[in-house]
């Protein structure tokens, strides 16, 4: 199911999940305008297309006593595939790791990081980031507050692309 043959429906379904994940089935369906049974068959049909990954609470990390949250951009010594999947593989297991990207460029990848205290992410950073294999550098950045964090896409302007282009 390419995002081009995704319908108006199937669109809106994604944009009210996506806005709230916790909400009935009937009470999506009510929203797009559909009856329940087709609109459970469209979500599922939805979720093992891919387009739908997953179910999440919104948790505040702060509330849990997650105070710090830094951005650490690291370099590697060879770009090698096996050498950027053996890495992901690692960021995976590091549980204050929460987001890693591979970027182009002078960094190879970003990596988004929270821990309880500067303390703690500097024991992270020194025992474990800065000496996995194949580290080369690590620059990081303290978010001193965050201005925006809206997860996933603006359903706006992908209808004003597909109303464009209809």
């Amino acid at each position: 199911m390419a995002h081009s043959k995704l319908d108006p429906i199937d669109r809106k379904i994604l944009a009210e999940l996506q806005a709230d994940g916790r909400m009935t089935n009937v009470e999506l369906a009510k929203r797009v305008g559909i009856s329940a049974p087709p609109c459970l068959r469209r979500v599922r049909t939805l979720e093992e297309a891919g387009y739908i990954r997953g179910y999440h609470a919104d948790i505040n990390p702060r509330e849990l006593g997650f105070e710090v949250q830094v951005f650490a951009m690291v370099r590697l010594h060879s770009q090698a595939e096996v050498d950027l999947s053996a890495f992901e593989r690692r960021c995976r297991e590091w549980p204050l790791v929460r987001e890693c990207h591979m970027q182009n460029g002078e960094i190879d990848f970003i990596l988004k990081c929270v821990a309880p205290d500067l303390s703690t992410f500097q024991s992270f950073l020194t025992e474990q980031l800065t000496s996995a294999e194949n580290v080369a550098s690590v620059k990081t950045s303290l978010v001193i507050r965050c201005a925006k964090d809206q997860p996933g896409v603006p359903f706006d302007v992908l209808e004003e692309r597909v109303n464009r282009n209809a």
